[in-house]
């Protein structure tokens, strides 16, 4: 999906052609009793790059920037508190530069981009699990 710009109903053709401000983005919905926000907060650091500004494998752009859009102050305290355990750990070769923004409307992508990995097992190579990534 899409989220944190300012066009409405954005597609990826919009977001790849002009600067709507989205950013390419996940919405979870998720448990509290099956797992914590900070664990999902390790895994999206552990299947990502957080030290390139704007740019994931060989896409480049704002919208591929990384951010957490959070929905509430908790969740800004626990993302920001970990990325401060991050950088302190500099197990990274640079700071992390992900971006921790208040939630703004989510907007589905399109079908052919929806599990676009399960899709295209080769369509990355920057999306990966970090095993050696620890805290």
């Amino acid at each position: 999906g899409y989220t944190g710009g300012t066009t409405e109903n954005p597609t990826y053709k919009d977001i790849c052609n002009g600067d709507t401000g989205h950013a390419e983005s996940i919405e979870i919905t998720f448990d509290p009793a099956q797992t914590s926000y900070r664990a999902l907060l390790e895994f999206f650091f552990k299947m990502h790059d957080p030290t390139t500004e704007n740019r994931q494998g060989n896409d480049v752009g704002t919208q591929y920037r990384s951010e957490i859009f959070y929905i509430n102050e908790d969740q800004k305290s626990v993302a920001e508190q970990l990325i401060k355990e991050i950088d302190n750990a500099a197990f990274l070769d640079s700071k992390v530069v992900t971006k921790v923004t208040p939630a703004s409307t989510f907007y589905e992508a399109e079908e052919y981009h929806q599990d676009y990995l399960e899709k295209n097992p080769q369509g990355y190579t920057c999306h990966f699990i970090r095993h050696k990534w620890k805290l």
